[in-house]
């Protein structure tokens, strides 16, 4: 994966309370384990009118201005619903590496870590303020990870809290199995002095 250090890219205003795993990526589309494949169905439901392929015009995702967005903004509860990887695959692969939101449901907000995205979490009124301001037209926004802080393009900085770990992964560009993996000096050592004290473990 990508390391998050800073980002700076085009953001797009969801503004949308309780955005289930369900609206972001339809079940019927649900057909691989793989993580591509799925950023076209990104919001199937809203993007697309009368079950086809048609492009819904008043969605969004669909204005040119906000044709390369690469950073999400919405409200309450992002990512509700049920735990499908698949969410933040969609999100990621459609071309999304930051979500902006005033909460988020937990197994998501952990997954985003595991697919290269970045959740940040800003106080209602903070998500509010970037909503008014984006939703006009396309607005620049640039977020930095070590300094945790989000600037807008005329200089209104808002900070935000993310816990040590989720920094430390999100700024080395690792998921569990490679977080993991960066330790295996300290899982042989433990398996070689759990053969030693328990050898009928190991045939």
């Amino acid at each position: 994966m990508q390391k998050f250090i800073t980002h700076v890219g085009t953001a797009v205003p969801l503004e949308r309370s309780d955005v289930n795993t369900d609206d972001i990526i339809p079940a019927r589309f649900l057909k691989s384990i793989r993580r591509t494949g799925f950023g076209e169905h990104l919001f199937a439901n809203w993007r697309y009118t009368g079950g086809g392929r048609e492009l819904n015009p008043e969605f969004v995702l669909n204005k040119p201005e906000y044709k390369d967005a690469s950073i999400l903004v919405s409200n309450d509860n992002f990512g509700c619903g049920s735990s499908r990887e698949h969410a933040p695959w969609a999100l990621r692969e459609y071309g999304f590496v930051c979500i902006i939101a005033s909460s988020f449901a937990d197994i998501f907000y952990n997954n985003c870590f595991n697919s290269n995205i970045l959740p940040i979490v800003l106080a209602s009124s903070e998500v509010g303020e970037l909503l008014g301001s984006i939703a006009p037209g396309p607005v620049k926004l640039s977020v930095d990870l070590p300094a945790q802080t989000v600037t807008t393009s005329d200089g209104r900085e808002y900070r935000f809290e993310i816990d040590a770990f989720h920094k430390y992964v999100a700024m080395e560009g690792l998921d569990n199995v490679s977080w993991s993996l960066s330790h295996m000096e300290d899982i042989l050592a433990y398996e070689d002095s759990r053969r030693q004290e328990a050898p009928w473990l190991f045939p």
